[in-house]
């Protein structure tokens, strides 16, 4: 900045053959011209590139009220505004959208396979209400995580659910289905005996599986919580405590109400 204008330009110095140090405006001058700038093409059409840096706020977000304002007030004639060709915006969108793919094959994977371990249509259904249940404890817990996450420089700083957030409830999906196994087996054995009713089994079997889940559950949330200090992954961690902390809490009493209202009136009928 201090060597900006033409005057400061002039007057450095140079070393002649002689060694002596002359100043360039005896040996030259400068004027300010226009200079053509470069004109880019891509597919054959040109185009300027807008480059800007985000601070407190996604990129994601931004381009949202971007294309809100590009709606309200659109560009002239023969002029086009491209978000979606390369960077974050794109990365984004591909890696949700696959991983939304992922995410329900493999529902229908874990569906398949317990309903070759069940031999039902319905009961499966039962057993993965746990998923589901996961997602409600997922999206709050990152909205109370930004409640209380501290500015820098002036600056929001968001916690963020991220890819690796997402790849941390679609492996939740196989782990949280576990305890509904392990509850319906029990529920299923203690129904067997001919004196005790369908309300008793359910009330036995939560009983009897209530420490045993709270303490695989405990376990995965703090093998968790040292992860929560990565950069990176710790998206994943949050997602393992929110989701196995709700989906257990849940579970103990949304999955015995859902199997109670299905076979009510088959145990009647067979009583």
């Amino acid at each position: 900045a201090l060597r900006s204008s033409i005057a400061d330009l002039l007057a450095l110095r140079v070393k002649t053959g002689q060694g002596e140090l002359i100043p360039l405006s005896e040996i030259g001058s400068a004027n300010v011209e226009i200079e053509d700038q470069p004109i880019f093409h891509k597919n054959l059409q040109r185009v300027n590139y807008v480059v800007a840096g985000m601070a407190g706020r996604s990129p994601v977000e931004a381009v949202f009220d971007l294309n809100e304002v590009l709606a309200e007030r659109p560009l002239p004639e023969g002029y086009t505004a491209e978000l979606a060709g390369e960077g974050e915006w794109k990365i984004t969108v591909d890696v949700f959208r696959d991983l939304g793919l992922a995410f329900a094959a493999a529902l229908v994977m874990i569906y398949v396979l317990l309903v070759g371990q069940t031999g039902s249509l319905s009961v499966p259904l039962v057993m993965m209400i746990a998923i589901p249940l996961t997602v409600i404890g997922i999206m709050p817990g990152f909205w109370v995580l930004n409640l209380f996450a501290a500015p820098v420089a002036g600056y929001p700083n968001p916690i963020y659910f991220t890819a690796t957030a997402m790849i941390g409830m679609i492996a939740l999906a196989g782990i949280v289905v576990r305890n509904s196994i392990i509850l319906i087996d029990f529920i299923e054995r203690i129904r067997a005996r001919a004196d005790v009713t369908l309300a008793e089994a359910l009330i036995e079997a939560g009983a009897i599986r209530l420490r045993p889940i709270f303490l695989t559950a405990g376990a995965a949330m703090f093998g968790a919580f040292v992860i929560i200090f990565d950069p990176i992954f710790s998206g994943l961690a949050w997602s393992f405590i929110f989701g196995i902390f709700a989906s257990t809490l849940f579970s103990l009493l949304v999955i015995p109400v859902v199997y109670f209202l299905i076979n009510k009136e088959a145990k009647a009928d067979k009583q």
